[in-house]
This record gives structure tokens, C-alpha cells and sequence, in this order.
């Protein structure tokens, strides 16, 4: 399993299949964002292309648009973070994910962030 992260902080981790993936929010933008009150996710089978809006989340503070990281399909949305958003604040890179995808094209990875490139681009 391999965490890839995104200029919009969202994170992404791979499978061993490389083929399915996790997508959720990362712990700065949570805390960024502080105490979620909506979260809207798109349905299983849903196809979409890198850069769509794949949802929106929304804070006491500020609604953001939730961004697709790579090309893919909808597997599995988190029902229980959008049920309870506070989820998500609690755990945005563990039970607060917010997507399980299959990922299109594996290459698109590629342009993504590591953990390190990530802390550095977060605390900039």
C-alpha cells in the first residue's frame, strides 16, 4: 500500500492490486476546515476523470469541493461519514475516508505527491 497526496489535500492509497484505491481527506485539511456539519459523495458505479468534483464537504467555516485525484470508478462511498461528517474531523486518514475507486489509469499516480513532498507543500 502505497499514501499519494494531492495539492487540493486529499490522500489516496493504493491496494496491493494497485488497482483499487482510498480516497479521503488529509488531517490538515480537516483541521483547517474544523467541525463538519455536510458531506455529499456520489454513488457506487459512478465514473469520473481526474479533476471532477467528486463531492462537497462543509464546515462550520467554509464548503470545499472534493477533487478526483486520478481517473476512475466509484467501488464503495463511506455512508457512515456522510451520516455522521464528525467522522471525518476524528479520523480524516483513517475511518473518516471518504471513497473506495477503482483507478483507471495507474500512470496518473505517478503525478502525485509523496508523504514528504506533501508535509513540505502543507506547511508552505
Amino acid at each position: 500500500m502505497t499514501t499519494y497526496y494531492t495539492e487540493e489535500h486529499e490522500w489516496l492509497r493504493t491496494e496491493a492490486d494497485g488497482a483499487t484505491a482510498t480516497i479521503g481527506i488529509t488531517a490538515h485539511a480537516a483541521e483547517k476546515l474544523g467541525e463538519l456539519v455536510f458531506l455529499e459523495l456520489k454513488d457506487p458505479g459512478e465514473t469520473f476523470a481526474k479533476g471532477d468534483e467528486l463531492g462537497v464537504i462543509e464546515s462550520v467555516k467554509a464548503a470545499s469541493e472534493i477533487y478526483a485525484p486520478v481517473d476512475g470508478e466509484v467501488i464503495e462511498a463511506n455512508t457512515a461519514a456522510v451520516d455522521s461528517p464528525q467522522v471525518v474531523s476524528d479520523g480524516p486518514e483513517g475511518d473518516g475516508w471518504l471513497y473506495r475507486i477503482k483507478v483507471a489509469d495507474p500512470s496518473q499516480l505517478d503525478g502525485l505527491m509523496d508523504q514528504a513532498a506533501y508535509s513540505e507543500f502543507a506547511t508552505d
